[in-house]
């Protein structure tokens, strides 16, 4: 009887222990889940913000120039010291290949891609800035199948069902940019019709352009990753030497230093600089962070976030016709990532042909 009542007590002190361990990681998880949900939220006000700042910037005269000089100095200022816990993945020799990869990184990823943003930004408005990088995975997925980096197997649904996404993505762009330049024309000369208006349809192709060098930036750095295994190491590495070449456009084509508005002093825009950098760098962070909790999907449905914050804030006009392209951006958006993910699963239990479909955010 002694021995039954022991057992009868283990049993029951380890039926409590499991029960406050399921309590425990229920709260972990609760803790997580609103920590990511505040995050992204958060990073979604600091790319609006941010490109709101840019855009007020070059209409007090800024060049664009200053702008992109000053953040990539933040930026490296912010991940040179971080680039030391990466020591043990630096190789022991640089090759020539690699020199080459982090020139063509710096002069296209901080130089061409920053300077056709805030060209777009400043023919456009923050809200369509905003917009516009949601086209980056569909046109990723392109540029690495070109580069035979992606596979595409049209014998699978979905596959199907992401190039159908990625055509839906693209074309809610070129709607809202048109619609947005129809507007734009309209707005400047109601008397004088014109079908479209050159500034804002230039700005958007701009930032198209952007969006473009981005993607091919994106693969090169994956190609580039693959010899030196140092993510934080590249980026300020890419930093300071896009900096440099940036700062040396700007002296061949001005044959002066100038920030463009007297002003604001350059310990001002060193200041301000740092505290972009270090918002944008903590930005990437969290987004890293969520993408590897929740996935790549949970982190886009909330980039809608950043340009209704700008549209709110700048007060900047969105008609039918631009709201209807971006809702067709960025439900294109969701059904490529969705269905890019279960490609992957269905591709891994070799069954592509054998699933049926399943809700769009399963």
């Amino acid at each position: 009887m002694k021995m039954k009542m022991m057992k009868l007590l283990s049993a029951e002190k380890w039926c409590d222990g499991e029960v406050e361990e399921e309590e425990s990681n229920y709260k972990r998880e609760v803790i997580e889940e609103v920590v990511v949900i505040v995050g992204l939220v958060g990073v979604q006000f600091v790319y609006a913000g941010n490109s709101i700042l840019l855009s007020y910037f070059m209409k007090l005269g800024f060049h664009p120039s200053s702008l992109i000089i000053f953040s990539t100095f933040a930026t490296s200022l912010v991940l040179s010291p971080l680039s030391f816990l990466e020591r043990k993945q630096w190789p022991d020799r640089i090759s020539c290949r690699f020199f080459i990869q982090v020139l063509l990184l710096s002069f296209g990823g901080v130089t061409v891609f920053q300077s056709l943003m805030m060209k777009g930004i400043h023919l456009t408005s923050p809200t369509i800035a905003t917009a516009m990088p949601n086209l980056a995975p569909g046109l990723i997925f392109f540029i690495a199948w070109a580069c035979r980096l992606e596979t595409i197997r049209l014998h699978c649904i979905y596959t199907r069902a992401k190039l159908a996404g990625t055509f839906l993505c693209m074309s809610g762009a070129f709607l809202m940019s048109l619609m947005q330049s129809a507007h734009a024309a309209e707005a400047a000369s109601p008397a004088d019709y014109q079908l479209l208006d050159a500034g804002t349809l230039l700005g958007c192709l701009y930032l198209i352009a952007a969006v473009f060098v981005l993607s091919s930036q994106v693969v090169l750095q994956a190609i580039t990753l693959g010899e030196f295994p140092a993510p934080i190491t590249l980026c300020a590495v890419t930093a300071v030497v896009g900096m440099a070449i940036t700062a040396a456009v700007h002296m061949a084509e001005e044959q002066r230093w100038e920030l463009g508005w007297p002003a604001m002093t350059i310990p001002d825009m060193i200041t301000y600089a740092i505290v972009a950098g270090s918002a944008g760098g903590t930005s990437v962070v969290i987004n890293a962070w969520a993408t590897r909790k929740r996935g790549p999907l949970v982190v886009s449905i909330f980039n809608p976030l950043s340009t209704l914050i700008s549209a709110v804030v700048s007060g900047d006009f969105i008609g039918v016709g631009s709201l209807t392209g971006m809702c067709l951006m960025f439900t294109g958006l969701y059904y490529a990532l969705w269905a890019k993910g279960k490609e992957d699963l269905a591709v891994n239990h070799h069954d592509c042909d054998h699933i049926d479909t399943m809700p769009l955010l399963a």
